[in-house]
């Protein structure tokens, strides 16, 4: 049932439209974290002289283990700029866009950016709904195999509205991360730290990037709609 031609149907468009999101990422970060930055500024130091250029000073800056590439985040409750190694430390087009990219992300926080602000208290509902709505369905579906219980659909319902939980949180963050590329390019613009051939390889970086939660909203999306289509299905 949950493994069916269909549902090969309804996901192979978006995990080929995300494997390919991917490779975007890898191809555009190998190849602009091999191109020195004319600044000769690492990832830490640039985000550090970006925060302090719009009053963020009191922002930390942390270096993460590890060189997961994408991996680096803004924390906004405890207001804590993470970077990984291969950022932190690399003076590249590709270090300095991501660094941007997540001092974009504190800026967003200082000016209460409303969809920063979504996103953060939106959270614990997506984690509980990704996690708990999964299970839910598959519970359900299990009851109504086994024994055509009509609570079974129940339970699928239920973990199905928790399962869009998921869903809205994917599509909360699309305009949260595009709003840090804006902002990123900017700041690297006006602060002179790349100049315009840089920026474009800086916009290639952030660009692919983007496509990656683009991929997470649609596969979220068409998931969504599969369950969708199966509950529906089964209702006398």
């Amino acid at each position: 049932m949950f493994f069916s031609p269909t549902y090969l149907l309804f996901m192979l468009p978006v995990i080929v439209f995300s494997f390919w999101a991917q490779n975007r990422v890898r191809g555009a970060y190998a190849k602009y974290s091999k191109v020195p930055a004319a600044s000769g500024l690492p990832g830490a130091q640039a985000a550090r002289r970006l925060l302090q250029s719009v009053g963020l000073a009191d922002v930390e800056i942390e270096r993460t283990k590890g060189r997961r590439q994408m991996g680096d985040h803004y924390d906004p409750r405890d207001r804590t700029l993470r970077l990984s190694e291969g950022v932190h430390d690399n003076a590249s087009i590709a270090a300095l866009a991501i660094a941007a990219h997540e001092a974009g992300h504190a800026i967003q926080d200082q000016v209460r950016y409303p969809y920063l602000a979504l996103r953060t208290s939106f959270v614990p509902a997506a984690n509980i709904g990704s996690r708990l709505g999964g299970l839910m369905l598959m519970g359900g579906f299990f009851l109504v195999a086994l024994s055509g219980s009509p609570f079974g659909l129940t339970i699928a319902w239920i973990g199905l509205a928790l399962y869009a939980l998921a869903f809205v949180f994917t599509i909360i963050t699309l305009p949260v991360e595009f709003d840090a590329s804006r902002r990123a390019l900017r700041l690297l613009q006006t602060s002179g730290m790349l100049d315009e051939v840089e920026l474009g390889g800086a916009k290639k970086v952030l660009d692919a990037a983007a496509l990656t939660y683009v991929a997470a909203m649609a596969t979220a999306l068409v998931s969504l709609l599969y369950w969708a289509s199966l509950l529906l299905g089964r209702r006398d």
